[in-house]
């Protein structure tokens, strides 16, 4: 009896697809990895340099939405933090106008209504000192009124007032500056209030250069 040939050996298990196939829908390295765009946006936008941030940050979601891959949060993180500067700055810059219009600083006042300590803009080579601009005595200016003296002036002639005025104010400018008017590189100025002697003074004594503006405060300057 003939026997039938052998039947060919059937696989225990269906082949394995093409292990190309395995990788679908499986992000290669390059859609894992950060956007560098993203990356560079929240780094810059940390300490404040807020228009590379933005621009970065804007770069980076085109990129993200055109090619696929991360960096979507660290872009709108950049722009979370870059809008905290925003806004710190903001605040910063309100107080500070707020300080300023308080100190009254940038108001034209009359020489009397100066205080002591104030600094001002004025042309200190005018005949008449009669209005001042307040400043900022961090900020270039042309003087600072450093003291009020008490003078009793009633009844002198002009020269004698003028020499009482001087000499009272001298005194508070060595004490003012740390150096003696004789010896300093700066002028003294002053005001009469009032010819009558008063409590808080009725001289105003102002220090300045012609021609040179000041920057900070005289006190102390050894001038």
């Amino acid at each position: 009896m003939t026997q039938p040939p052998p039947s060919p050996i059937q696989p225990a298990r269906p082949s394995l697809p093409p292990a190309e196939s395995w990788l679908v829908g499986v992000p290669n390295p390059a859609q894992q990895r950060q956007d560098g765009y993203a990356v560079a946006a929240f780094a810059t936008s940390l300490p404040g340099l807020v228009p590379i941030a933005v621009v970065l940050a804007g770069v980076a979601l085109r990129r993200v939405k055109r090619a696929g891959g991360h960096g979507k949060r660290l872009a709108y993180g950049a722009l979370a933090v870059s809008l905290c500067w925003v806004i710190a700055i903001g605040v910063a810059v309100t107080l500070n106008l707020i300080g300023d219009y308080r100190r009254g600083i940038g108001r034209t006042v009359s020489i009397s209504q100066v205080d002591v300590g104030r600094c001002f803009d004025a042309d200190l080579e005018a005949e008449a000192l009669r209005l001042v601009r307040i400043a900022d005595c961090a900020a270039p200016h042309t003087g600072e009124a450093y003291a009020k003296v008490t003078a009793a002036l009633v009844g002198l002639p002009a020269a004698q007032t003028g020499a009482v005025a001087t000499q009272q104010c001298a005194g508070a400018f060595a004490e003012f500056v740390g150096k003696s008017y004789e010896s300093s590189d700066l002028d003294m100025y002053y005001v009469v209030l009032e010819d009558r002697a008063v409590a808080d003074g009725n001289v105003l004594c102002l220090v300045g250069m012609p021609g040179t503006r000041l920057t900070g405060t005289m006190r102390g300057s050894q001038r």
